[in-house]
């Protein structure tokens, strides 16, 4: 597994952030958010899952993208030994490492979810959190209010079953954190609010 690493000076911990079904770890929401989080203390690193790496469209299969999960922490452990260690991701490469880390998973410190995809849009009773109360790390989710694959408020109503989660909510925040309405702000900004957060409950909880 090669990882492409955001070095940062005096880092407190390192995160590894997986990319989303669509969009490998070269999109520009991948780059801003590894890069945010290196300027903020935080050594990052990104990988793509295989089928991205082989420009495939279609994500491959669940136990190869858990696979490929376990390498990456692997690789990471190599890179930043010492630092705790947090993995996490967009949308599907979070879901994916939430499976990891309730498959045990001690190397691992916390989890981070941008995006949590609880259920496919427009159909809720296709829950993806049957495995989340087995999580003993502190997990944040980063969710939008008007996300079609699961709002906060749906996150929330979880928290009471998860061991050790925190919800962090985008107002008006879709999918991509993008927010709707008059004088919405500008998705950079909206990001380093979202970073702002990571990095305040990371420190506390790392």
């Amino acid at each position: 597994m090669i990882l492409k690493v955001y070095p940062t000076d005096s880092a407190r911990a390192a995160m590894v952030v997986a990319h989303g079904a669509g969009a490998g770890q070269t999109s520009p929401f991948m780059v801003r958010t590894a890069a945010g989080l290196a300027e903020r203390g935080i050594a990052a690193a990104t990988f793509d899952f295989p089928y991205m790496a082989e420009q495939r469209k279609v994500p491959d299969k669940t136990n190869v993208l858990e696979r490929a999960w376990l390498d990456a922490i692997a690789a990471a452990r190599e890179q930043f030994p010492g630092l705790p260690l947090v993995i996490g991701g967009k949308s599907m490469g979070g879901r994916i490492a939430s499976h990891v880390a309730a498959a045990g998973a001690p190397e691992v410190t916390a989890l981070v979810y941008l995006g949590y995809p609880l259920h496919p849009p427009g159909k809720p009773d296709q829950r993806r959190d049957a495995h989340l109360p087995a999580i003993a790390q502190p997990m944040l989710f980063v969710q939008g209010t008007r996300d079609a694959f699961g709002t906060a408020d749906e996150i929330r109503a979880l928290l009471p079953a998860l061991q050790k989660a925190t919800l962090h909510e985008i107002p008006n925040g879709d999918h991509s954190f993008k927010v709707s309405g008059r004088g919405a702000p500008k998705p950079d900004a909206v990001l380093n609010g979202i970073l702002d957060e990571v990095k305040s409950w990371m420190f506390e909880k790392v």
